[in-house]
């Protein structure tokens, strides 16, 4: 073969090897953005809820610590919420002292609403506590609670949030606390709906955290404005005699999954975490696949309860494992 003949054929495949070189590059570049972007939109997808935060979540610093309950819009956003949910316990120092005069409640709903705007925060609910037993036998007093529980109607009406959530303490006889806790809910829903505000019973203790039970009052309620809150930890049915410690607890998850379809709410209880992050007494994964497969879409308020860490590392670890364990549920 002449030089020049060799030269050229050399010179060709070298030209196509340097071709099929840059085009394989090209072809490993793609895959490798598409990839990344892939990752990227991965680690991006948002939860199918909306994070807010309990204010119970802060109880300690506010007794405690002497921090503002006021601050409570600007703390939650600093932690990456959107929503915020009140507990009206915590501004009792100033609001019983005034007898929860039409005036300190006035200041109450103006102080709260300016803070929240102030950081672009959404008002949700208001827990309220201290204000009689809902589900007591005593018609007179059951009736004197629902006027009490009005104030807080009228509170969160003027607050734009869409709930305020009660406790139905009363009655042990399982018959008479559902008789009882219908007639006051449909007392208290009934003024409520006039104010475009939602009525929601959290499972807090007694045979409120009995799923079956308190299903069974939502049923017979029946009003569209009357709902659950379901708190993934408060499931205790009895404690000790003067005691926080509890001898007969509800199945959680049986009683979460009996309370979602009539969800408005829900609270993300927490106490302790592991070295991985989940909480050690309460399956996140499970709870959030049984809020999820209820078509729940709304607001999931974190509670954080625990003591081995400081409350802002824990309401911040509760924040991350909702998120992580709504990955885990894609």
């Amino acid at each position: 073969m002449k030089r020049t003949n060799f030269v050229k054929i050399a010179l060709f495949v070298g030209i196509g090897i340097s071709l099929l070189g840059t085009y394989a590059c090209k072809e490993t570049k793609k895959e490798s953005v598409e990839k990344a972007e892939t990752t990227s939109a991965e680690a991006t997808v948002e939860p199918f809820f909306e994070l807010s935060l309990a204010q119970w979540s802060m109880h300690k610093m506010i007794r405690e610590d002497g921090v503002d309950p006021y601050s409570f819009a600007e703390k939650a956003k600093n932690w990456g919420f959107t929503g915020l949910e009140y507990v009206s316990q915590l501004y009792n120092p100033e609001l019983e002292s005034a007898n929860y005069s039409e005036e300190a409640m006035a200041s109450f709903v103006e102080k709260s609403n300016a803070e929240a705007k102030k950081h672009g925060m959404k008002n949700v609910l208001i827990m309220i506590d201290g204000q009689g037993n809902l589900a007591v036998s005593d018609e007179d007093e059951r009736n004197e609670t629902v006027e009490k529980h009005k104030k807080w109607v009228d509170a969160a009406a003027a607050m734009g949030c869409h709930a305020i959530r009660v406790n139905l303490n009363g009655s042990n006889d399982p018959e008479e606390w559902i008789n009882n806790s219908v007639d006051g809910l449909t007392k208290l829903a009934t003024y409520a709906k006039t104010k475009n505000i939602n009525v929601l019973v959290e499972n807090h203790g007694g045979l409120s955290s009995n799923g079956e039970l308190h299903a069974k009052v939502m049923e017979t309620v029946n009003m569209d404005n009357c709902g659950s809150l379901p708190d993934f930890g408060n499931f205790c049915i009895e404690r000790k005699p003067n005691s926080w410690d509890c001898v007969k607890e509800y199945d959680k998850y049986k009683g979460v999954k009996e309370l979602m379809p009539y969800a408005m709410a829900v609270s993300a209880k927490s106490n302790n975490f592991d070295a991985q992050g989940y909480d050690t007494g309460i399956d996140y994964v499970k709870m959030l696949k049984i809020v999820k497969d209820a078509g729940y879409t709304g607001y999931i308020g974190v509670e954080y309860e625990g003591s081995e860490i400081s409350e802002e590392a824990g309401i911040i670890a509760t924040r991350d494992l909702l998120v992580k364990a709504a990955k885990e549920i894609e």
